[in-house]
């Protein structure tokens, strides 16, 4: 069992080796701009992946319990509109405990289980690649310099910006900038 599961890790290794040199391919032409921009769009293409991933990723379970969960409220929200007022709230209380926490809970539940899978997963992902290619070493060999950015503070002390840090905010502004430009195209666009 033991030398099974040594050569499943094997292969495993070599899939992510792989996968990493095809990365690494797909980057090499943005090489003359500089490990800024190569993160940057390390950034773009696991937002655009995370994104599309959470679009075309709906459990039939997940759809199931959508359904189910505003059944449950849009039935909690009749009660609260009777006329008799304490009736109706105490038709949604034991609404909500009988069916609509439960189905809340197992729908929120699942919720988080997807977007894991279809958004943290591939940030996540992404930033273990970049944490190993770009690392201070790799950039002093290809850059010449051991970092990303200097910044230069009041005191005149040299702030260092790593691969990490700039993945990080680079991912930040790209949901940022994603997000805008849906609001955008919503305000203007969809009018």
């Amino acid at each position: 069992m033991n030398e099974l599961l040594d050569v499943a890790w094997l292969k495993l290794m070599a899939l992510v080796q792989y996968i990493a040199q095809g990365i690494d391919f797909l980057l090499a032409p943005l090489n003359p701009m500089g490990p800024a921009v190569m993160i940057l769009a390390v950034a773009v293409a696991t937002v655009s992946a995370a994104k599309f991933l959470s679009k075309i990723h709906k459990t039939k379970r997940y759809v199931e319990l959508k359904k189910e969960f505003n059944y449950w409220l849009d039935l909690r929200k009749e009660a609260l509109n009777v006329k008799d007022k304490d009736q109706g709230k105490a038709i949604a209380k034991n609404i909500d405990q009988a069916r609509l926490n439960t189905a809340y809970y197992d729908y929120f539940f699942e919720g988080l289980l997807g977007s894991l899978l279809t958004k943290y997963l591939p940030v996540f992902l992404m930033l273990a690649y970049v944490n190993e290619t770009f690392k201070a070493e790799n950039l002093e060999k290809n850059f010449g310099q051991a970092y990303i950015f200097i910044f230069i503070n009041f005191n005149g002390e040299e702030i260092l910006i790593g691969a990490v840090f700039w993945y990080v905010i680079s991912i930040l502004l790209v949901f940022f900038a994603w997000f805008f430009s849906e609001f955008l195209y919503r305000w203007y666009i969809k009018k």
